[in-house]
């Protein structure tokens, strides 16, 4: 088919392959930091209790939807299960050749809607069955998968049925812990 991976060096922001060209993701801001924060720490703490797969921030995939190359995207926070990846394979694969089972992407003040609209899309080609798009300055978080989007607010709790038993206030996402 003559299609060649993209493959992407190591650097420090992370490199992505998105329409077309290389993008180096931004270092987090506050708020970014945090609903990326808490977000993972939910994620990770349901992983243990259910002994049923791995999550990780800034995990470095690289994803193929089918009749396309295969390019390197580092999500936010992604899941990935046992049941698509066993066990033995995630802990000597560095950087699965599958498409994470749930996305987290934090949008950033930088990002393009095309660029944003993009990963979702090659995300969801590839096999990915859900992903989150925060947005901390509209307060929002929009829930994508193949069946279509819909957004949830700050009185909301997100869920997915990725994600069997998860659930995450959505105003968690975007308030500092403590008193006020």
């Amino acid at each position: 088919m003559g299609m060649r991976p993209i493959y992407l060096p190591e650097a420090k922001p992370a490199l992505e392959w998105v329409n077309g060209r290389v993008l180096q993701k931004v270092s987090p801001r506050q708020k970014h930091s945090l609903a990326q924060s808490v977000f993972l720490v939910a994620l990770v703490e349901w992983t243990r209790k259910r002994g049923n797969g791995m999550a990780g921030a800034e995990w470095h995939f690289q994803v193929q939807p089918p009749g396309e190359i295969s390019r390197t995207l580092v999500p936010d926070v992604a899941f990935l299960s046992y049941k698509r990846m066993p066990r033995q394979r995630m802990e000597t694969n560095q950087v699965p050749w599958i498409a994470p089972d749930a996305v987290v992407e934090v949008r950033s003040p930088g990002d393009l809607a095309r660029d944003i609209r993009e990963k979702i899309r090659v995300y969801l080609a590839a096999g990915t069955r859900v992903v989150f798009l925060i947005d901390p300055k509209r307060r929002i978080v929009t829930i994508h998968d193949r069946i279509g989007s819909y957004e949830l607010h700050d009185t909301d709790t997100l869920g997915h049925e990725a994600l069997s038993g998860f659930s995450l206030k959505v105003k968690s996402l975007f308030e500092l812990p403590g008193r006020n």
